[in-house]
């Protein structure tokens, strides 16, 4: 299927009552709903009370989302500390299901649904799927995981909700994914990023591309550069959208980008983003960048105040070309714990992957970080996948070009690195979250 040009782009919004709020109307929304969820997490959440209390704050000191700077953050060492139900505002019987993080040693940061979280959870995934220009009448192929990772959960709860067929694959078996994609005719899929080039890829092998009927991809759990979406839309002749949620808040459906991708939109009425120094906790102007906090609006098994992401962004709060009035968060450039601090210089994985894109041909956007501390000193390798042909020249085009990568690497990074060239498919591919970075520092 032909990608929509932008010019002919018939985009909907779901909800303009809430999408197209104006400023004025929105905060007096979020304010009203912050006064309820305030009390309702001080009355039924222990861990809250002693927090507020600790600072002095009651519930009728918050008047407004202007107050919102007077309650306590939440963080993830929060949540482990009170794994699994210390966080509920609603008895165990009233929990609909769970969802976890995808992590594979210690214990899970599980977050806890009602039947109203999933249904809220459901429409903010279809509004998604509008933006992207998808009907009842489309099928959703969703390539991301099932199980207590929010991926596949979240798109099949948005695809019920919006009407569309889901076609619930889950992650693996990149042929029959292939396979399954033409025959069912769908019309979208939605996976990682990562994943998504890897399908691309093998589509483009595979000689399968002019077959399939997708015109849009739904990409996220993970940082992506616009390089990266221009090179899945080149392949598969679609338009790509960043998809942005945590298990934590709800699961994908947080915030999205519409076609004109310039910041994924936040679905403000549910969830209030601020975007604040990390240093000092002090609001950032827009378009300055800091540590995006949600709290949770209206969430009812476990809604959380001042959630500290981690993740590093900018907002926006003028409207979309779009139309919508939502604010917009950038692309995010790293999270303070994904960042690296090689020989005092912040590296964040993104800026790598920006740069080896920025190069053209010959250099594929498969890299792997390795920091290693070598006589007290941090060292930094690259691994980078290129073109076969190189492997098979003259050594001394090889070395050109490792010399190459290394000037845009230290150009972009700001430090010098060590840069190791490897064949194509020498570095593993993940159907799930791009392991990107192995630090063996130990710090």
């Amino acid at each position: 299927m032909a990608k929509i040009a932008l010019e002919n782009w018939n985009e909907s919004i779901r909800d303009p009552k809430m999408e197209c709020m104006s400023r004025d109307e929105m905060s007096a929304l979020q304010g009203e709903r912050l006064v309820k969820q305030v009390k309702n997490v001080y009355e039924n959440v222990e861990f809250y009370k002693k927090k507020m209390d600790e600072m002095g704050v009651e519930p009728g000191d918050i008047k407004g989302i202007e107050d919102i700077n007077k309650l306590p953050f939440t963080t993830k060492e929060d949540l482990r500390d009170n794994y699994p139900f210390g966080l509920l505002a609603v008895p165990k019987e009233k929990i609909a299901r769970v969802q976890g993080t995808s992590g594979t040693t210690g214990k899970l940061t599980l977050a806890s649904y009602t039947q109203k979280d999933v249904d809220v959870w459901g429409e903010c995934v279809a509004r998604g799927l509008t933006m992207a220009g998808l009907t009842s009448a489309d099928r959703i192929h969703v390539c991301y995981g099932y199980g207590l990772f929010t991926g596949g959960m979240g798109l099949d709860l948005g695809a019920r909700a919006l009407g569309a067929m889901a076609i619930p694959m889950s992650s693996g078996n990149t042929k029959r994914q292939l396979m399954c994609m033409e025959d069912f005719g769908a019309t979208a899929f939605a996976c990682t990023p990562s994943y998504a080039l890897y399908l691309a890829e093998a589509a483009q092998e595979a000689n399968v591309v002019d077959r399939l009927q997708i015109k849009a991809g739904i990409n996220g759990a993970e940082p992506w550069t616009d390089e990266m979406r221009q090179k899945i839309e080149d392949i598969l002749h679609i338009n790509s959208f960043d998809i942005y949620g945590l298990c934590e808040i709800t699961g994908p459906g947080v915030a999205m980008d519409c076609i004109h991708h310039k910041g994924l939109h936040v679905y403000e009425d549910y969830f209030y983003p601020e975007v604040l120094n990390p240093a000092d906790q002090s609001a950032c102007a827009d378009g300055e960048t800091g540590e995006l906090v949600f709290t949770t609006l209206v969430k009812e098994g476990m809604p959380l105040i001042r959630y500290r992401t981690k993740d590093l962004t900018s907002i926006e709060h003028s409207a979309c070309e779009c139309g919508r009035t939502l604010p917009r968060i950038q692309k995010f450039t790293g999270r303070t714990d994904d960042m690296k601090v090689i020989r005092g210089v912040n590296v964040f994985p993104t800026q790598v992957e920006t740069a080896l894109l920025s190069m053209g041909g010959g250099v594929a956007p498969h890299y792997m970080l390795i920091v290693d501390r070598e006589n007290n000193l941090d060292v930094l390798t690259v691994m980078v996948e290129v073109d076969e042909k190189y492997f098979s020249d003259e050594i001394r085009k090889l070395d050109g070009l490792k010399n190459k990568v290394g000037a845009v690497l230290k150009q972009a990074l700001g430090v010098s690195v060590r840069v190791k060239l490897v064949e194509p498919k020498t570095i593993q591919r993940s159907e799930g979250k791009a392991k990107r970075v192995i630090d063996n520092r130990n710090l």
